[in-house]
């Protein structure tokens, strides 16, 4: 975008002030759009870090139990609230690494900006602005493949909470309960290891019948 307009623009007329500014202000577009990933980047991690925080004392809460007999699913629940911390433990280490990345590409862009301005004074290096550029659509590039693997770990940590949590309602909840909402919860309140587990037994048996 910004290189386009800087290689069209005629090297004698660059000194004058309205095109040395215009070149300037190019890459203020994508400053903005980073400023504003860094910015949902860094409230993503915020709430990590609180959710984190949250399982850390569910989990000590669970340990120091007198009675521990009286719990429903003790043993499960110990198991599903550490599966969390270590799903959202790498949640953070993914958001953290894509602010980092975010950030060098903003550094990169207001680099161009600079880049620019330098040519446009010396009349020096009038490429160097085209290849900073790049780098800096780069790291937006990796940040944003990283923020689509933070999504999708998202998406499975709030399903095996989900899982969790229908199948605490199978145990403690009245069955004419369960039974008349039991079509409306994900694979019928079965978790996703019970239901690889129940396809694997199913094939198995197709397998031997034959």
């Amino acid at each position: 975008m910004f290189s386009g307009e800087l290689v069209n623009v005629n090297p004698n007329n660059l000194n004058t002030t309205i095109e040395f500014l215009t070149a300037m202000i190019t890459p203020a577009l994508l400053i903005s759009a980073t400023g504003s990933l860094v910015l949902s980047t860094s409230t993503r991690l915020g709430r990590v870090v609180d959710r984190v925080r949250q399982l850390e004392v569910r989990l000590g809460e669970l340990i120091y139990v007198d009675d521990k007999e009286e719990v429903p699913l003790y043993e499960k629940r110990v198991e599903v609230i550490v599966d969390l911390l270590d799903k959202v433990t790498s949640r953070s280490r993914i958001l953290q690494r894509a602010m980092g990345t975010f950030y060098y590409g903003l550094g990169f862009f207001v680099l161009t900006s600079v880049s620019i301005a330098i040519a446009g004074l010396f009349n020096v290096y009038r490429w160097m602005p085209i290849p900073i550029g790049i780098v800096g659509i780069m790291f937006i590039f990796y940040g944003s493949l990283l923020m689509l693997k933070e999504t999708r770990m998202a998406t499975a940590t709030v399903n095996a909470e989900m899982d969790f949590t229908w199948e605490l309602a199978r145990k403690v909840a009245p069955k004419e309960v369960v039974s008349k909402y039991a079509k409306k919860g994900k694979n019928n309140g079965l978790d996703t290891a019970k239901l690889k587990e129940k396809r694997e037994r199913k094939v198995s048996n197709t397998l031997g019948g034959e």
